[in-house]
């Protein structure tokens, strides 16, 4: 079908953010929306996952683009997150894996449409005709409107015609910058504390708390429309924050933990592509604190090194005062920032779960982004 013609009919019904991960048989429609609309480039089809909720959130209708082997990696955020909190997206899924195609397409082949189906996920075959499309576009939105869970399509070879890539899909390079506060008297601060002085000096921005303890310890320390309490979708937390903050007039938060934020590692340089005004503060005390306090890796990462070689405005700080100067300094300089504290494993006594169900916490937050 007409690649353009399709691609036009999206954005006119205001699907015109996309995000994925390549496919030879989506190349076009890629291309195309590298060249006609935004595209945010993703690593993974999960962290795409993730940046379509922040930009639904944002009152956006998303598109998640990929190709049916990337279907495990976005499992966890489709099931814990997008149908929990009800933000939905619409998905193109290749269907790889049919004759004379590479071998690790074929088992993935067989089972796209089952995998999609045991998550309650509405799937369809999109049409080679370009008015039948259309139509199937049209019912897919309504379902999702009224529904707020994802729908994908299933893309088969050859189904859109050639569209050449019009613009330079090449990032910026980008050069960030690094500043340790003083260490004298140092001693190691807990979560509730750094999360104490996140809450109260956050302003107008929103503020995405990671799944485990950093979100539920946040929700006790204040309960706030400005907050969303992540469960599940380990280590989406950033991403979510990109797409709120890209796609709307409100700065973001993102408070992380280091376990987290090595399982989606390659979220950080895709946000530095964009660029937002988004803080990302890392909560480090080298262990998954929610689970029994068994060790994460992240005692051999340099992480305030690592954000400022790919673009990150860097701060490293030791006390509850030094946090809230560097808060500060975000809030003026409006540039994505990222603050590095070790804290220690301390947790709240008698530390109790969100009482908001994640759908309502979602709607509250969508509306604190629309005001």
């Amino acid at each position: 079908m007409d690649t353009k013609k399709f691609g036009d009919w999206l954005q006119e019904l205001h699907f015109d953010v996309f995000t994925g991960v390549p496919c030879s048989y989506l190349k076009y429609l890629i291309n195309y929306a590298y060249s006609e609309c935004t595209y945010v480039n993703s690593a993974n089809e999960g962290d795409a996952v993730a940046v379509s909720a922040g930009a639904s959130l944002a009152g956006k209708r998303p598109v998640v683009l990929l190709q049916n082997s990337g279907l495990g990696n976005l499992i966890s955020p489709l099931t814990s997150m997008s149908h929990i909190f009800k933000i939905p997206f619409l998905g193109f899924v290749s269907l790889r894996g049919g004759p004379n195609d590479e071998p690790q397409h074929e088992l993935m082949g067989t089972i796209t449409k089952e995998i999609l189906e045991i998550t309650t996920t509405p799937i369809a075959i999109l049409s080679k005709d370009l008015e039948e499309a259309k139509m199937q576009i049209m019912a897919a939105r309504d379902f999702i409107d009224a529904k707020r869970i994802p729908f994908f399509f299933i893309v088969e070879k050859g189904t859109f015609d050639e569209f050449p890539l019009g613009i330079s899909s090449k990032p910026e390079i980008r050069k960030g910058s690094l500043k340790e506060y003083d260490q004298n008297g140092y001693t190691q601060i807990s979560r509730n504390d750094a999360l104490e002085v996140i809450s109260s000096n956050k302003g107008d921005a929103g503020i995405i708390a990671s799944t485990g303890k950093a979100g539920r310890e946040l929700f006790e320390v204040e309960d706030s429309k400005q907050h969303l309490y992540m469960v599940g979708s380990m280590g989406c937390a950033p991403a979510i924050g990109l797409g709120a903050a890209k796609f709307s007039n409100k700065p973001m938060i993102v408070v992380d933990g280091d376990g987290a934020a090595l399982m989606r590692l390659s979220v950080m340089p895709m946000v530095s592509n964009e660029n937002p005004n988004m803080l990302h503060i890392l909560l480090d005390n080298e262990e998954h604190n929610s689970t029994g306090g068994q060790s994460t890796i992240s005692s051999i990462m340099n992480w305030p090194v690592f954000a400022e070689s790919i673009g990150y405005q860097t701060l490293v700080v030791y006390t509850k005062e030094q946090l809230k100067h560097a808060i500060d300094e975000w809030k003026i300089s409006k540039q994505l920032t990222f603050i590095y504290l070790k804290i220690n494993n301390k947790t709240k006594p008698n530390l109790g779960r969100p009482t908001v169900k994640p759908n309502q916490v979602a709607k509250r937050f969508m509306k604190y982004l629309e005001s």
